[in-house]
């Protein structure tokens, strides 16, 4: 396992076993952590806030450690060899001692008074709210954003609502539950024997959270928002190797084999489970054919039917697209520079 080196300003908070950890996974963040390490420090619920440095090649550490308040709030640990998110939590996790987890991604921010909102009631073992989705070059200043007047609409997930409103869909606007940056129970996590699986470095917190409702979690969401999350082009999820498709889709075969599951919970999985092992092997075939050549890609894609139906729907699907663009049928999809992952009511209109 590759050595960690930690670098701390010593979390000696005498509050930190009342409150809520705030872990950070980072990689090359320095432009984008200051801000991230702020939004944390701000809220009084928040008793610790660890940095896991994984491996950068930039300044992020040092520029972590500048943003300490004081308060003795703050951690940072650097891994010399890059381990993934995965690994970094997990990390983070075993450092920390505060009962309730909040994982806060680098380039990310909370919105002032998340928690309080959050911790209105204690009616659950994860706790999850809306998020803002911002594009990067609309971000107003973070620290005076702030949260929409939203009514909570408070609702619990169930294994298969949340297992398909993981499944992405062509010309719709992502806003996959696995998104969710709930706040998280130690203990719960602990008396399961949960943690993040290190093998995954895309889908890791759908995994997670889908064990642990399978294993019995209250998943409470509510609809107020709470979560600032800047939408990159460069974003670490939007640069998933074609591998780490495979593996979330051997990840859903692994939860198959719970066998406390009811059939119709399977039945998601295996819909979830098709559905990524769909697009891993349309990356695949792009694959082969750009290092192998078209023969290459083609004897993959007739080695199976499996292979074939998604590769010939996927290319023809994506060819259209592309022609539709180009004569004006179907317009770009632009991103627009604000939205919200989840459909809400303004309180105002009760």
């Amino acid at each position: 396992m590759p050595l960690t080196t930690p670098v701390t300003t010593p979390v000696a908070n005498p509050v930190a076993t009342l409150g809520v950890c705030v872990i950070i996974a980072a990689r090359n963040a320095a432009r984008t952590i200051p801000a991230a390490i702020a939004s944390a420090l701000r809220e009084p619920e928040v008793a610790e806030v660890i940095v896991v440095d994984d491996a950068s090649t930039d300044d992020t550490r040092d520029v972590a450690l500048a943003a300490d308040d004081g308060s003795g709030r703050l951690a940072v640990i650097r891994f010399d060899v890059n381990r993934g998110p995965s690994a970094a939590r997990n990390a983070a996790i075993r450092a920390s001692r505060s009962p309730f987890i909040s994982i806060l991604d680098a380039d990310d921010f909370f919105l002032e008074g998340r928690f309080r909102r959050l911790f209105a009631s204690t009616d659950w073992d994860f706790a999850a709210d809306n998020i803002m989705l911002i594009r990067d070059d609309a971000a107003p200043d973070l620290a005076k954003v702030a949260a929409p007047p939203f009514a909570a609409e408070p609702e619990f997930l169930d294994f298969e609502r949340f297992i398909d409103g993981n499944i992405s869909r062509r010309r719709v606007r992502r806003g996959e539950l696995g998104f969710l940056k709930p706040v998280i129970s130690r203990a719960f996590l602990e008396r399961h024997g949960l943690s993040y699986d290190e093998n995954l470095r895309l889908g890791e917190d759908y995994e997670l959270y889908a064990r642990a409702v399978a294993c019995g979690a209250r998943f409470k969401v509510i609809k107020s928002c709470g979560y600032g999350a800047i939408v990159r082009a460069d974003s670490l999820s939007g640069r998933h190797r074609t591998q780490d498709l495979k593996r979330l889709a051997d990840a859903d075969l692994a939860l198959l084999e719970i066998d406390s599951l009811p059939e119709r919970s399977k039945a998601a999985l295996r819909r979830h489970e098709r559905h990524v092992r769909d697009k891993y092997r349309l990356r695949n075939f792009l694959d082969v054919k750009a290092e192998r050549g078209l023969a290459s890609a083609a004897a993959y894609a007739f080695a199976s039917q499996s292979n074939l139906i998604p590769i010939v729907r996927g290319v023809a699907t994506d060819k259209l697209d592309a022609l539709f663009r180009r004569t004006g049928i179907v317009a770009r999809q632009q991103i627009p520079p604000m939205r919200f992952l989840m459909a809400a009511t303004n309180a105002a209109n009760e």
